[in-house]
């Protein structure tokens, strides 16, 4: 008798145990952690997310690129999806910290332009599924600026004194006085550095307030700067909102960028992760998330629907001669980017 009862004890017992795991595995399958940079999708394709699946997205967000990347290198939390950006990427896949994709469980990357596959970064796409790209160009006030506005020399001119507005990113603001001088973005040439860095020095004293990133954004429209550096997503939305602001990518060429969704290698839902992925590459959701922040598709057929004014924009679809003059950022060395950071905090640190 006794010897049944440690059997229906035993049977109980691992029947509890089947259960909390099949519980766990449930569980763990019914959410995914997405790590996205900013506020980067509208509530809208979540929502219809989670509504088609059945699975929660919980939405982390960063500013900056290397917070993301120190946080995805330690591991200490697991995200199913990130966003990646174009410079990271290599260095993101050199150090296995995201997995090589199964595109059969995201067809919809047949959708993107091949013009924004298979680039440099991450060579096939094996890593990597295209979900935004921009530029960083210049924004202004048409009834200011009167004078045609096509280059990056407008942001030394006196005539602009305390009205002109710079990023506090290192990469964008030199890379601004590099393409002025006719260099590369991503040059590591200490004289053409130095060169970059004397340049800004020279402009400080047309800089009033010091450098920004988001207020920009606010500035302009107030009155209060005439002419900015900005990122094409935010350009694009006040250009449409604000009749007298115009957006140019200057004709030295400037930063092009593209973000990309990626699996990170200790991922626990991939399968979700796979879902998330294909559903947003879709052209239905690349043309909601397109509209609402305001960036441009890699997606072709979302393009192909967007309206006239959107998807005819030179400054938002470049044209090749455009395009052909702007670069993506690569990850500098530690010895190039000391350098950089020591021109930076002289530049910085000027009055």
């Amino acid at each position: 008798m006794k010897k049944i009862l440690k059997l229906i004890s035993l049977f109980i017992c691992i029947l509890m145990i089947s259960v909390f795991f099949v519980g766990c595995s449930k569980k763990s399958s019914e959410k995914i952690n997405f790590l996205n940079y900013g506020e980067n999708i509208d509530e809208e394709t979540l929502k219809e997310f989670e509504k088609q699946y059945g699975i929660k997205v919980n939405v982390e967000t960063f500013d900056d690129m290397e917070t993301m990347y120190q946080k995805i290198s330690k591991g200490g939390v697991k995200y199913d999806v990130i966003l990646v950006s174009d410079a990271l990427m290599p260095r993101m896949i050199e150090k296995k910290l995201v997995k090589e994709l199964n595109k059969d469980n995201i067809p919809n990357i047949s959708q993107m332009d091949e013009e924004y596959l298979n680039l440099e970064i991450d060579p096939g796409n094996k890593y990597s599924v295209p979900y935004m790209f921009g530029t960083v160009g210049l924004i202004y006030n048409k009834d200011v600026v009167k004078e045609k506005v096509d280059s990056w020399d407008i942001l030394w001119d006196e005539k602009y004194k305390d009205k002109i507005f710079m990023f506090d990113t290192y990469r964008d603001t030199m890379g601004a006085a590099l393409k002025k001088l006719g260099y590369s973005l991503n040059t590591t040439d200490p004289k053409e550095i130095k060169e970059a860095k004397e340049l800004l020095l020279n402009q400080r004293k047309l800089v009033n307030p010091i450098y920004g990133v988001d207020n920009g954004t606010t500035m302009i429209p107030a009155g209060e700067s005439d002419i900015n550096m900005i990122w094409s997503g935010e350009g694009l939305n006040l250009q449409d909102e604000y009749p007298n602001l115009t957006y140019v990518v200057p004709k030295e060429g400037a930063n092009f960028w593209i973000d990309s969704l990626c699996i990170p290698n200790n991922a626990e839902n991939i399968e979700g992760a796979e879902k998330f992925i294909n559903f947003v590459s879709d052209k239905e959701s690349a043309l909601r998330i397109a509209d609402e922040i305001g960036y441009t598709t890699p997606n072709k057929e979302a393009r192909a629907e967007q309206p006239e004014n959107v998807k005819n924009n030179p400054n938002a679809y470049m044209p090749k001669e455009i395009m052909d003059r702007c670069e993506i950022y690569t990850d500098f060395p530690m010895d190039v980017k000391k350098i950089y950071d020591e021109a930076w905090t002289v530049i910085k640190s000027s009055n």
